[in-house]
């Protein structure tokens, strides 16, 4: 039956709550056409973006003619997504489309050509329809800007949507997304995911490849895949995947695909648990609704420890190494445009150019040491389950969370050490929906596992989400509230 038979309104709501396989498989026989889902999406974010501003940006003319391109090819010829809608977070560069990073610096871009991950992604049969809100170059874990604002949370309008993938989460859990790409340096895809119910995976270093800029070996930061559960995150992955010349960095696709490993059914033996990996303060709220999670995998017959590895030096090297980031990355813009840069970008920038070559020395170390205790400690363990986040959501007007636990912290980063450690130690983890606080607010956990073991760890977050049973919550409609 097509949409014609059907009609827009009834099928528009059906479609957004199907699950991002079913609607490229419908793709695939041909019930439906990416011009058929471009003209859902459209009709949706007109209802729901305005209460949450998500997706500020809008490329559905580019988006029309890609499809109508594609629909060209014989349908076995369309790529993994065959046709699927996908928005780009606003840190990367789509061709033709504006590309603000959130800076009014680059309010009035529009980049010529695409990131190669872009372009990967579109020849994997990817249309991409809008650019998602971040804030401004992805700096802080609230997504807001001076450019198009705040993204709200829809589980409660007052609340943050966390950052800085904001509003690409916020775009899954409100169905105005099946599929979504972002991106992660200190929790950037795992905060929004566990902030607004959805699913989020920070990949393996390498996993996906992108275009160099500033530096080749930049690993800090990764683009990964979103997703409203772990089997449509596993297909987004597959479609992202692949080594290539221009990322000397990226790794070859694996031989069997990510969406295998979800089916696989795959169960791990020996999970260990961490409230806080010994190095940060966590709600206690936050810490009794992952642990119960966590518990469940007994109900798989795995048995569940508390247990992590020794990552005390986070905080310090994380310091040190993001601030190197911003200095190679944005030194050029606070020498030429600071009055036009937030606090918090400013202060980065001028941490990272007073650094010594000395504790640039002490820092790689630490991460070496970091990198190797992980390794070590996945030799007896499965899997690593963290929360995603140290508390549920936040007032939108904080900026970041300032304290937690009556632990006050020293700069707006700090507060992320939980996702950030995992970053340094070069650990893919997904976090994954796994319940609800006492006032409605999702919370998430992350499921981490060795470097490398992307498929092992969507394996094991699969069997834990066939156990919580909380797939299907998303979309929802945003909860408005003042």
């Amino acid at each position: 039956m097509t949409i014609k038979e059907v009609g827009v309104k009834q099928l528009s709501q059906d479609l957004i709550r199907e699950t991002a396989c079913t609607v490229v498989d419908k793709l695939r026989s041909g019930d439906i056409s990416p011009l058929e889902l471009l003209d859902v999406l459209e009709k949706r974010i007109g209802e729901v973006d305005g209460k949450v501003n998500a997706l500020p940006t809008l490329c559905f003319d580019r988006a029309r003619d890609n499809a109508k391109a594609l629909m060209q090819k014989p349908a076995g010829a369309r790529g993994l997504l065959a046709g699927l809608p996908v928005p780009i977070k606003d840190l990367t560069d789509v061709a033709g489309v504006l590309n603000t990073q959130g800076s009014p610096i680059y309010k009035d871009n529009i980049p010529a050509k695409s990131d190669l991950m872009v372009e990967n992604l579109e020849a994997n049969g990817a249309v991409v329809y809008a650019k998602s809100n971040t804030p401004e170059f992805g700096a802080g874990a609230n997504t807001f800007n001076e450019v198009f604002g705040a993204t709200l949370n829809p589980w409660d309008t007052s609340k943050s949507a966390a950052g800085s993938s904001g509003g690409a989460a916020v775009a899954l859990a409100t169905g105005m997304a099946w599929l979504a790409q972002g991106s992660d340096m200190g929790g950037s895809l795992r905060s929004p995911a566990a902030f607004c119910g959805v699913v989020g995976m920070r990949p393996s270093i390498g996993r996906v490849a992108h275009t160099p800029k500033a530096g080749i070996d930049r690993n800090l930061g990764v683009l990964g895949p979103m997703a409203r559960n772990v089997e449509d995150l596993a297909l987004l992955l597959d479609a992202m995947s692949g080594d290539y010349a221009a990322d000397p960095l990226s790794l070859p696709a694996p031989l069997t695909s990510f969406l295998s490993a979800a089916q696989s059914g795959k169960k791990p033996k020996r999970i260990a648990y961490s409230p806080d990996l010994g190095i940060t303060p966590v709600d206690p709220e936050v810490k009794a609704i992952t642990r119960k999670a966590a518990e469940r995998f007994a109900d798989a017959g795995a048995s569940v420890e508390e247990a992590h590895p020794d990552w005390r030096e986070a905080h310090e090297c994380f310091h040190v190494l993001r601030a190197f980031d911003f200095a190679i990355s944005k030194a050029q813009l606070l020498r030429t445009k600071r009055d036009l840069l937030k606090p918090e970008v400013i202060w980065n920038i001028e941490e990272g150019l007073k650094l010594t070559v000395e504790q640039l020395e002490r820092a790689e170390a630490q991460r070496v040491g970091m990198t190797a205790r992980a390794v070590e400690f996945f030799k007896t363990y499965d899997l690593l389950l963290v929360p995603t986040t140290i508390v549920p959501p936040f007032p939108i007007e904080h900026r970041y969370v300032a304290e937690c636990a009556g632990k006050r912290f020293d700069n707006y980063v700090e507060w992320l050490g939980i996702v950030y450690a995992i970053t340094l130690a070069c650990c893919p983890s997904l976090s994954l929906p796994c319940g609800f606080t006492a006032s409605g607010l999702p919370v998430g956990v992350q499921v981490v596992g060795a470097p490398r073991s992307d498929a092992q760890v969507i394996a094991g977050a699969k069997v834990l989400e066939d156990i919580l049973g909380l797939r299907g919550t998303t979309p929802i409609d945003p909860k408005v509230k003042a």
